[in-house]
C-alpha cells in the first residue's frame, strides 16, 4: 500500500487529541498540511506538531495537490459544505460524526462522492476496535441465545456555557454528539435497521437537547434503549441482553489504546460467568488504515457512507419524536 497524504481541515481540539496520534501510529500515513481561517493559528499548530504546510484557508488546503485524503473535524453545521467541496477538489474525505445534519444531507454528499469517485466514510471509530467485533461474534455463536434488548448510553457533562455543542446554529445537541453512538451501536449489533422510534428530550433555553432517552424498536422484536446527554456525569456503556444471558460493556466507545479492554459475560441468573480480555488497540489507528486501504484500492472499507444515511435516519426520526411527540417510523 502506498502512503496516503492527509490534510486536516480546522485546528479543532478533537482532532489534535485523538486523531493525529493515529495517524502518527497509522501505517503508510503523512499529515502533510493543516488548514485554519486563521493564518497565525494554522502556522503555529503545523510548529507545534511538526507538519509541512500550514494553510490560512480551507479552498487553500483543498487546492494542495499533494493531499490525497482530507480529514474533517469541523462543527457539525459545516460538514456537508466542505466535504462536498473536497469532493469536487478530488479528495477522499473521513469526516467526524454525526456526517451530516440530517439524511438528505447525508444522502447528498454520498451522491457527490460517487460522481467524483473518491471515498467517503464516518468517523465511528469504535467499530474498529477488536471489542466491538468480539461481542458480535459472542452474539453470532449463540452466547447468549436470542437477542432481545439492548441497553445503551453515552454522556458526559459539559461545564461551559459557550461551548459550541451548546449551539443550535453549529448543529449541537447531546443526540448529534455522543448519542449517535448509541444509535449505530444498536443497528451494528442488531445487524439491522431499526422500524421506528419514540424519544423524550430536555432542550435547554437555546433549543438545544442536553439528554435524551429513547426506544428504538427492530425486527423480530428486538427492542433498544438508548440515552445521551450533556447534563449527566460520564457513561459510555452498553449491555445486549439474549434470552439466555447477556454481554455487557463499560468502556464502550472510546477504549483507550494503551489499555486492554473487557467485556463481561452475565448468565440468566445476572450472575457473572467470565470476563473476556482483549489486547490493547487503537480504534482511531484501525480506522485511519481501514480508510487508507479504501482509498489506495486495497480494500473496500468496512463501513461505507451509505451507513451513515442510515445513522442519520434513526436521528431524524428520533428528533421528530422528541418534539413532536408519540413513535415515528424510519425512513427506508
Amino acid at each position: 500500500m502506498s502512503t496516503v497524504r492527509w490534510g486536516i481541515l480546522s485546528t479543532a481540539r478533537h482532532g489534535e487529541k485523538t486523531m493525529l496520534p493515529a495517524f502518527r501510529q497509522a501505517r503508510e500515513t503523512e499529515v502533510v498540511a493543516i488548514a485554519s481561517r486563521d493564518v497565525e493559528r494554522a502556522r503555529a499548530y503545523a510548529q507545534q506538531h511538526g507538519i509541512p504546510v500550514s494553510y490560512g484557508s480551507y479552498e487553500a488546503l483543498l487546492d494542495d495537490p499533494n493531499i490525497d485524503a482530507i480529514y474533517i473535524p469541523l462543527p457539525n453545521n459545516m460538514h456537508k459544505e466542505w466535504a462536498i467541496k473536497a469532493a469536487q477538489a478530488g479528495k477522499h474525505v473521513l469526516c467526524e460524526k454525526p456526517i451530516a445534519l440530517n439524511a438528505t444531507e447525508a444522502e447528498e454528499m454520498v451522491a457527490a462522492f460517487a460522481e467524483a469517485g473518491r471515498v467517503l466514510a464516518e468517523t465511528f471509530q469504535w467499530r474498529h476496535h477488536p471489542q466491538a467485533h468480539a461481542v458480535r461474534e459472542l452474539i453470532e455463536d449463540g452466547t447468549i441465545g436470542e437477542v432481545r434488548f439492548i441497553d445503551a448510553g453515552f454522556s458526559f457533562l459539559i461545564a461551559r456555557e459557550d461551548d459550541i455543542r451548546l449551539d443550535p446554529a453549529l448543529g449541537g445537541g447531546s443526540l448529534y454528539d455522543v448519542g449517535c453512538y448509541p444509535v449505530s451501536l444498536a443497528r451494528f449489533m442488531v445487524q439491522d435497521e431499526p422500524l421506528a422510534v419514540t424519544a423524550q428530550a430536555h432542550w435547554t433555553e437555546r433549543g438545544v437537547d442536553d439528554r435524551m432517552a429513547a426506544t428504538l424498536e427492530f425486527p423480530n422484536g428486538v427492542l433498544a434503549h438508548i440515552n445521551c446527554g450533556f447534563s449527566l456525569p460520564l457513561r459510555r456503556y452498553y449491555e445486549v441482553v439474549g434470552s439466555l444471558g447477556s454481554l455487557y460493556v463499560n468502556r464502550a466507545y472510546n477504549p483507550i489504546g494503551d489499555r486492554s479492554s473487557e467485556i463481561v459475560r452475565y448468565g440468566d441468573d445476572r450472575m457473572m460467568i467470565e470476563t473476556v480480555q482483549l489486547e490493547p488497540a487503537n480504534s482511531y489507528t484501525l480506522m485511519v488504515e481501514d480508510f487508507n486501504r479504501a482509498v489506495t484500492g486495497e480494500a473496500p472499507p468496512r463501513f461505507p457512507a451509505e451507513d451513515a444515511v442510515k445513522n442519520m435516519r434513526v436521528i431524524d426520526a428520533l428528533y421528530r419524536s422528541a418534539r413532536e411527540g408519540g413513535t415515528v417510523e424510519v425512513a427506508r
